[in-house]
């Protein structure tokens, strides 16, 4: 698997939770990186986006609770997600921006009130 999501999981409302992505494709480090996420009623979107220089950006929806970074020597992208909120539950997937190969298996982030 080239894009191996984790740290998904069951949080209360308000919560947080820190997920990591190893990345296994050629060029890591000057490729544009993503979080997206799907739900079984919404089309999959990019909630957040790092690029080679470090320079991020956020939905509306994210922005000011979640974070992305990335570690160029671990080959690996993390967001974490602050004040959680019900709408956020989903399957979480980390990507090229834009997605370039098949996508990875995700990882599951439930918000419960």
């Amino acid at each position: 698997v080239q894009l191996q999501a984790s740290g998904g999981g069951l949080v209360q409302a308000g919560g947080s939770l820190r997920l990591s992505c190893l990345v296994t494709i050629s060029g890591f480090s000057a490729n544009t990186m993503g979080w997206y996420r799907q739900t079984p009623t919404k089309q999959r979107e990019l909630v957040a986006r790092i690029d080679a220089g470090g320079r991020t950006y956020y939905d509306d929806s994210v922005k000011g609770r979640f974070t992305i970074s990335r570690d160029n020597a671990k080959n690996t992208v993390y967001l974490q997600m602050n004040s959680l909120k019900l709408e956020d539950t989903a399957v979480y997937y980390c990507h090229t921006v834009p997605p370039v190969i098949k996508w990875g298996p995700g990882t599951q982030v439930t918000v419960s009130s």
